[in-house]
């Protein structure tokens, strides 16, 4: 069965506000997007057709997992080429991840993006991204209670901490994080796709930005856990298990699938997904693989809006 995208009302929406120049028209539209490390080129080349369109300043609220939050802070921040570009041009490559390095460190450097890439490459702006009207609401994982949560950093260098803590996987990409108290890691573990957390925020209209093809989402896992997953279990017992794919992605998929899953509510809710796998993986560092795979999330964007101009 193939993922249903959902209401192009979402699209239309966006199209008014545009059209407006306001985003004072009642309603409450939120950008959900998934993380997958790697797989962000996708929703990295999604956002970058969404600002190109003129659609990114009329969301009220951005949710992000993992590498998710990292795409949202580009889109908020104007960055949408640089959302995109970012994966090819920055991070596929052995400075940010480099197999050779584990165990003895983490075989992803996040040393590398938010110190070296995010600084001088692709600079990102903490003050702006504090400040920003738009709320951005990071989702990590606390290892107190194995639940997701938002992020509540209120300095330029506690948000340096939360993008850290919801990309950080033990011995895989860093420990965990210390943040008010708590010890947090990476979203998408426990969120991968913010989903369900936006319609119980209120939002009215939710545009999805997945970062796997439907035939990746509906594949069935075989065997026992990955072994990132059993990496997880050390840290904490059942925390690998909860960190399956088909485990994590199941309660977004079933409100997709039923116009009428009372989790909705009467909000619309789109989902946009690549139309190919370009076989594009979290550790991929194939940089021609991941420039497809940001074109083929920056196409899916224009298919959704010619599909709402040719409707009209």
């Amino acid at each position: 069965m193939a993922v249903r995208a959902g209401d192009d009302e979402v699209i239309r929406a966006l199209l008014r506000r545009r059209d407006a120049g306001s985003r004072a028209d009642g309603n409450r539209i939120a950008l959900a997007v998934s993380g997958g490390g790697m797989r962000g080129a996708y929703a990295g080349g999604m956002v970058h057709a969404l600002t190109d369109a003129g659609l990114a300043p009329f969301f009220d609220v951005v949710y992000g997992s993992s590498a998710g939050a990292f795409v949202g802070a580009g889109l908020l921040l104007g960055s949408g080429r640089g959302s995109a570009a970012i994966f090819y041009e920055d991070m596929a490559c052995r400075e940010f991840i480099d197999p050779r390095r584990f165990p003895r460190r983490p075989l992803v450097s996040l040393d590398h993006l938010l110190d070296d890439v995010l600084v001088r490459s692709k600079p990102l702006d903490w003050e702006r991204l504090r400040d920003s009207r738009v709320p951005l609401r990071v989702i990590a994982t606390s290892l107190d209670d194995l639940a997701p949560h938002v992020l509540e950093p209120t300095t330029a260098q506690e948000w340096k901490l939360a993008l850290r803590a919801t990309a950080s996987i033990p011995l895989l990409a860093g420990p965990a994080v210390e943040l008010h108290g708590r010890r947090w890691i990476d979203g998408s573990v426990g969120e991968p796709l913010p989903v369900l957390r936006a319609l119980a925020d209120g939002a009215t209209h939710v545009l999805a930005l997945f970062t796997r093809a439907g035939s990746e989402l509906r594949r069935r896992e075989v065997g026992g856990p990955a072994g990132w997953a059993r990496v997880l279990d050390r840290v904490a017992p059942g925390l690998g298990r909860m960190a399956q794919e088909t485990r994590r992605h199941a309660p977004v998929l079933a409100v997709l699938d039923d116009a009428a899953h009372p989790a909705r509510d009467g909000a619309h809710l789109l989902a946009l997904l690549p139309e190919r796998d370009e076989g594009v993986r979290g550790l991929t560092t194939d940089a021609a693989r991941v420039e497809r795979a940001a074109r083929t999330g920056y196409d899916a964007v224009i298919a959704a809006l010619a599909r709402v101009r040719d409707a009209a």
